[in-house]
């Protein structure tokens, strides 16, 4: 009996401590999704969010606000790996996915206190997924890529919810046609949006942005010699080398003290920048990219005077991320040496310009024959706020194309795959027993949360909502949803208020599969 008792003491203690943890866990999770649920949907507020030096950045974007805020519990720092998981498998629905996840981690919460185990409630919510998973199939309606009116409709819903929603009419059309460019309907599965390269100007409005079936760069044209800035029939070389004389390969210094040898040696360094400038342009070339050297001047003065005469124009400094870009877009090859320099080599483009904006000057190659599978977009805004939202409302828009590319299937929105999945998860919990039916019947309720969320930030009664949308779903109609806008339950198809089946796809699993990773943490151990 002596050594029961503290056996039986020490059982109970590490029993209490698991619950802790357990709910510690559960609470400080919940607590990150509260931080963005009020920035759920077309009435949602934004967030200010200001730095250690002082910059300011304002989105209502679920997965840049929580990469951008501090959080010092491991479990709040998973709610901000399972938004960047959805960005990176859908690319929208990173505000929905905490929100659902944080209502099933109550439901998970609420199960607890009635001495549910958390195992149990893992396996269930699991059950309820899979079971989700198909409902969400069967009011799935196909889509053809080739269908433009349907991409833009799913386009312009994912924009409806950002800063710059008035210009949906801009940003969403823009979205359709550079996925469009870069893929081919009938084969592909999907999009490396690394094709897609976002140009961003200070200057004018959104609306001046636009689609650029070519390449634009921040680099400027050279004109310290007086070189060309505007090339027709233009073939272009993309060299990785320098125009400079050359160095020794140690550190060493070249003392010269006569004034014959020096004139000699400046004579010679100008003789072999001219055989290397004249050598390339024997090929034809009369516009030259020069990648940024970090060893030496990637390209001299006396280089640029001599390329000017040529009639070559120069633009230097282009970034070593950008020449796998560039060689796909201009079917060029990079010349990492002047031996290599050949006609073959080259690329061509009827049109190489330096064109004017009020931030500065850009370059743009157009009209390139056999182009890859790339494109341009430029983007327009009165400020850096304005801008940086802009770029990333269109990077949401992309991927929202790109998510019917992998899964060409479309569902209604406003709230209605949530709800319809509710309903029809109560219908299917009666059938079930024990604890097992108490667990889905609470992940049913938990997925209310996103037409509760949305009527609620509309500024609408959002009991009456949620009931009045449960009735129309319980009455069969599936496609009705919440009219944020209009402020009424009515057909989201009609209304033109549709999504990618992936968006709410992943949501679900992703949302299903952290709350059951958390429940199943009963200690927090921390390492040497």
């Amino acid at each position: 009996m002596n050594l029961k008792k503290p056996q039986t003491k020490k059982t109970f203690e590490t029993s209490e401590k698991q619950k802790d943890v357990r709910m510690s866990n559960l609470i400080n999770a919940k607590s990150v999704s509260d931080i963005v649920r009020t920035s759920l949907g077309p009435r949602g507020m934004d967030k200010m969010i200001q730095d250690g030096k002082g910059e300011v950045l304002v989105s209502n974007d679920g997965a840049t606000i929580l990469s951008k805020i501090k959080i010092v519990h491991p479990a709040g720092r998973m709610m901000v790996d399972l938004s960047n998981s959805q960005d990176v498998n859908a690319g929208d629905g990173t505000t929905t996915v905490v929100v659902i996840c944080g209502s099933l981690l109550q439901a998970a919460i609420d199960l607890l206190e009635k001495e549910i185990h958390p195992m149990k409630i893992s396996e269930s919510f699991r059950k309820a997924e899979i079971q989700g998973q198909k409902y969400l199939e069967e009011m799935a309606e196909p889509v053809k890529l080739l269908d433009n009116e349907s991409l833009l409709k799913a386009a312009e819903t994912s924009l409806s919810s950002k800063m710059v929603s008035q210009f949906s009419n801009i940003i969403g059309p823009i979205a359709v046609d550079a996925v469009m460019k870069i893929t081919n309907p009938e084969v592909d599965t999907n999009v490396d949006l690394k094709n897609i390269r976002i140009i961003k100007k200070f200057g004018k409005t959104l609306e001046a942005s636009k689609l650029v079936d070519g390449i634009l760069f921040y680099q400027k044209v050279m004109h310290n010699a007086g070189g060309p800035s505007k090339i027709e029939n233009a073939k272009i070389g993309l060299i990785q080398f320098q125009l400079s004389p050359p160095k020794t390969n140690m550190d060493m210094k070249l003392v010269i003290t006569d004034y014959n040898k020096m004139d000699r040696m400046l004579r010679d360094e100008r003789r072999y920048l001219i055989r290397m400038c004249k050598k390339i342009k024997d090929t034809g070339c009369n516009v030259l990219l020069i990648q940024k050297s970090i060893l030496r001047d990637a390209v001299t003065n006396m280089a640029l005077h001599i390329l000017a005469k040529l009639k070559i124009m120069v633009i230097k400094d282009i970034e070593r991320d950008e020449i796998e870009f560039i060689s796909k877009t201009l079917n060029c090859k990079p010349i990492a040496s002047i031996e290599g320099f050949v006609k073959e080599k080259l690329g061509s483009a009827g049109l190489v310009q330096e064109i004017g904006t009020s931030d500065g000057k850009l370059v743009q190659i157009t009209d390139v024959p056999n182009k890859g599978e790339t494109v341009s977009v430029l983007i327009r805004g009165s400020n850096e706020l304005l801008l940086d939202e802009a770029e990333r409302s269109l990077h949401d828009a992309l991927c929202v194309i790109r998510s019917l590319v992998k899964k060409k299937f479309l569902l209604p929105g406003g709230g209605a795959p949530e709800m319809e999945v509710s309903y029809r998860l109560r219908e299917w919990a009666e059938t079930l027993k024990g604890e097992e039916k108490m667990c889905v019947m609470k992940y049913a309720e938990a997925l209310e949360i996103i037409p509760y969320t949305l009527s609620e930030n509309a500024g609408l009664r959002s009991i009456n909502v949620v009931t009045e949308l449960y009735n129309e779903h319980k009455k069969g109609n599936k496609k009705m949803g919440l009219n944020v806008k209009k402020g009424v339950i009515s057909n989201m198809w009609e209304d033109s208020v549709i999504q990618p089946f992936l968006v709410s796809s992943s949501a679900l699993s992703l949302a299903t599969e952290l709350t059951g990773g958390i429940l199943r943490v009963d200690d927090i151990l921390y390492k040497k």
